[in-house]
């Protein structure tokens, strides 16, 4: 099969095209032929040394990637409720070896969900780690319950477009943040207030907010906590494990901490229902073939991408 590995940090020149063996799978795991991989800033600091790569220095061959929509074509023996032919979607094995940058990927039955009838597999490989991240922020660990005001930062990236959907769903006032470029788009989603972050500070705009989530890290921590009310909620993208976010907010009265996405087919479950049903929707912004893998990690690596970069095999 056609998959890129990466024999070392650095550039996009550091993304190999190669022909590996056909992974076999385990009896948890099915096998997929995948039509759709999406692209996420994770991607691009793990292929630069950062992000996940100190977890995968020890994998040889090591394949990035962890989203994925495609093909059931064989299934291991302890797994029930997919089978061959259905088409799937899912965060495989994250924050582990995903090895989704290839034509077939090996992946446990219960990181993945049945992709709905009516969605793209470029809309549903889109719908994974960025909309996990929503979903496990605002669903599991922020609790959003109707009537809360929240605040989604960079409203109009991967993880915000979710965002603002799915604290919508719940039931709370969303207010987001974006360039006015991509103010249609935002307000597409369904806010309730649109924040033009080089216009107005939005530490001016908003205030009494219940959550907020931020997934642009620095001083914007600290300026959301000046929005939040006391018992409030700040949770942050970005900064990974860092325990400072957890000591700001706890000295201001708030929750304060900081999530890293995990791989949950229940979850997948949750947002193929949302997708099947029309509530939320996956923006793709562009898509790019399998041989120019380069040119999508730019374009994510740019940090001017609405939505989400997919690429086609």
């Amino acid at each position: 099969m056609k998959a890129i590995v990466l024999k070392q940090p650095g550039g996009t020149a550091e993304l190999k095209y190669v022909l590996l063996d056909t992974p076999s799978i385990r009896s948890n795991e099915v096998l997929i032929r995948v039509k759709s991989i999406s692209i996420n800033p994770v991607d691009v600091k793990t292929r630069s040394g950062r992000g996940l790569y100190s977890r995968l220095t020890g994998e040889d061959p090591l394949i990035l990637g962890w989203d994925i929509s495609g093909i059931v074509i064989e299934t291991g023996d302890a797994v029930t409720g997919l089978t061959v032919g259905d088409e799937v979607f899912g965060m495989v094995n994250f924050p582990g070896h995903g090895r989704a940058y290839a034509e077939y990927v090996a992946a446990p039955a219960d990181h993945l969900a049945l992709k709905p009838a009516g969605i793209s597999h470029e809309e549903a490989a889109a719908s994974t780690l960025a909309a996990l991240t929503a979903w496990q922020a605002i669903i599991h660990h922020a609790k959003v319950k109707a009537g809360q005001r929240v605040l989604i930062h960079a409203a109009a990236g991967g993880v915000g477009h979710f965002a603002v959907q799915i604290a919508k769903h719940a039931g709370a006032w969303v207010a987001g943040t974006s360039s006015a470029a991509n103010r249609d788009l935002v307000m597409s989603l369904g806010v309730d207030q649109h924040i033009d972050y080089h216009s107005v500070p939005f530490e001016e705009a908003v205030s009494n907010i219940d959550f907020v989530l931020d997934t642009i890290g620095g001083e914007n921590i600290d300026r959301s906590l000046l929005v939040t009310k006391k018992g409030g909620t700040v949770i942050s993208i970005p900064t990974g494990l860092n325990e400072s976010v957890t000591q700001k907010a706890n000295a201001a009265g708030i929750n304060g901490y900081s999530i890293l996405v995990r791989s949950s087919g229940s979850d997948m479950k949750g947002l193929a229902k949302m997708l099947s049903d029309k509530e939320l929707i996956a923006h793709v912004s562009r898509i790019f073939l399998f041989d120019e893998m380069a040119e999508a990690h730019k374009q994510v690596e740019s940090g001017h991408t609405a939505g989400k970069v997919i690429v086609n095999l």
